[in-house]
């Protein structure tokens, strides 16, 4: 096992401010408030001004270290300020940084590393193109493909999706909080129940009531859904809640549509790069995906990229005919050269594994103590541990996770919370994260709910809560 300690500015929290936000923290965060749009939405959560982080560690303005257990969202796989990737970056921006979509040595390293990660019999069956610079950019330009290819305008998204926050993106995502004060987004989107194992006892969420609702909407001439061009589904829901399908549902997915010449999106903006270990989630399936969209990681040390990889025979556009002023920024290219570098380099896939089983049985040794712990789920470094009030009912306990989200933030343990119910603990650490540093998160979180379960079970409001924790 790689030793990644130097790789990091501690191993463990310190919060040394007699309270959390800190004075100088609170000046900044007030500011804020004053001069910046009110979208800001993590400082309401994580209330702090941050000066610094390396690694898996951030410091604050007060100097105040926090445990960063969601990686900036999922975007700094390899650590914050990671030095190795910075001197690629330096290097470039010194020589040019801005060339539109020209050819240079370092895109063009970056596409073929893209393409070597893929299982060896597709490589020379896909193209990498990039658009915009963000996650939301990657799926609009997959939508376009996929319906000039097609010339059919519907597409088929699932419940628990989440794709990002420009107009098709955002008809795509099932949260309807996101929307409700817009009047319209684009049309022609229809959604279907995603495979929830935890929960495929009701709701129609096992996988075969999954599939066949899907196969219906295609087959039934009325379902009222017109043939899509295309659906779009993660292999691995983010916001969701970190949902992992049942072995199988992903590659029945994908026969059900490629039986219907219905063509197959995977969104691994959040779950790619290398976060459950392979490059690309899809690949611990036997699924084959006619276009992928990419980002987030893929910018190495939090720098925007992003693009799509999709199937030679499906290209369908010509010249211009999807563009951004930024694509093919030459510092974030460098960003993801100096990444895949160091994955190599330090074997990042195997370390990765190694962490996900201390986590994970970190985690289940918890959740035999702590019975609010229903589920704990996921793949690599992307895990989610669901909290409901009863184990038997697994009715979601929303507003304990904010109690324990807040005791965890002022021990110095930074995550998202995410779920249909904002019921699940999303954990989401950079991959060159150590054991120390994951041991020291979880006796945080051990505190955490332990102070949390008492506070619950002397406020119980029903008899089902207290029952639970007797």
């Amino acid at each position: 096992m790689k030793d990644f300690s130097k790789m990091h500015l501690a191993e463990a929290p310190r919060i040394i401010s007699s309270e959390i936000p800190g004075k100088k923290s609170r000046e900044l965060l007030k500011l804020q408030q004053e001069i910046e749009g009110s979208i800001v939405s993590y400082p309401k959560k994580m209330p702090i001004a941050i000066k610094r982080a390396k690694g898996a560690i951030i410091e604050d303005v007060d100097g105040n270290y926090f445990i960063d257990f969601f990686a900036g969202c999922g975007v700094l796989n390899v650590g914050h300020s990671n030095e190795e990737v910075l001197s690629v970056v330096k290097e470039q921006i010194e020589n040019v940084i801005h060339v539109l979509d020209f050819p240079t040595e370092t895109k063009m390293t970056v596409i073929t590393e893209i393409l070597s990660h893929l299982p060896s019999e597709l490589r020379n069956d896909y193209k990498v193109s990039f658009g915009g610079p963000t996650g939301s950019d990657a799926i609009e330009s997959a939508i376009k493909l996929a319906k000039i290819k097609t010339g059919r305008d519907t597409i088929i998204s699932f419940t628990g999706g989440y794709h990002g926050m420009s107009s098709g993106a955002l008809a795509l995502t099932s949260d309807t909080s996101f929307r409700n004060n817009l009047t319209s987004l684009m049309p022609n989107v229809h959604f279907v129940p995603f495979n929830y194992p935890y929960r495929s006892d009701s709701n129609n969420y096992d996988k075969a009531s999954c599939l066949d609702y899907f196969e219906n909407i295609l087959k039934n001439s009325h379902s009222g859904v017109p043939k899509p061009a295309a659906i779009v589904v993660e292999p691995i829901q983010g916001e969701g809640g970190n949902i992992v399908p049942e072995v199988g549902y992903i590659e029945e997915l994908v026969r059900i549509a490629h039986e219907n010449d219905v063509l197959v999106i995977f969104d691994e903006i959040q779950s790619g790069f290398f976060r459950t270990g392979e490059f690309l989630a899809f690949m611990n399936t036997k699924a084959v995906p006619d276009i992928i969209t990419i980002s987030k990681g893929l910018g190495g040390i939090g720098l925007p990229l992003s693009g799509i990889i999709y199937k030679k025979e499906i290209e369908a556009w010509g010249p211009g005919a999807h563009i951004g002023t930024f694509r093919c920024n030459q510092a974030s290219l460098a960003a993801a050269k100096g990444a895949f570098d160091y994955v190599r380099k330090y074997n990042i896939k195997e370390h990765v594994k190694d962490m996900e089983v201390l986590l994970v049985n970190g985690l289940k040794k918890l959740q035999n103590r702590y019975p609010v712990i229903g589920d704990v789920r996921g793949k690599g470094l992307m895990i989610g541990v669901e909290i409901v009030k009863n184990i038997e009912t697994k009715e979601p306990f929303p507003e304990f996770v904010s109690l324990f989200r807040e005791i965890c933030f002022q021990k110095g343990l930074l995550f998202e919370v995410g779920g249909y119910q904002n019921n699940v603990i999303r954990i989401v650490p950079p991959l060159n994260i150590t054991p120390k540093i994951i041991q020291s998160a979880l006796n945080v979180m051990e505190d955490a709910l332990r102070t949390s379960c008492d506070f619950y079970f002397e406020k119980a409001e029903s008899k089902v809560i207290a029952e639970v924790f007797n």
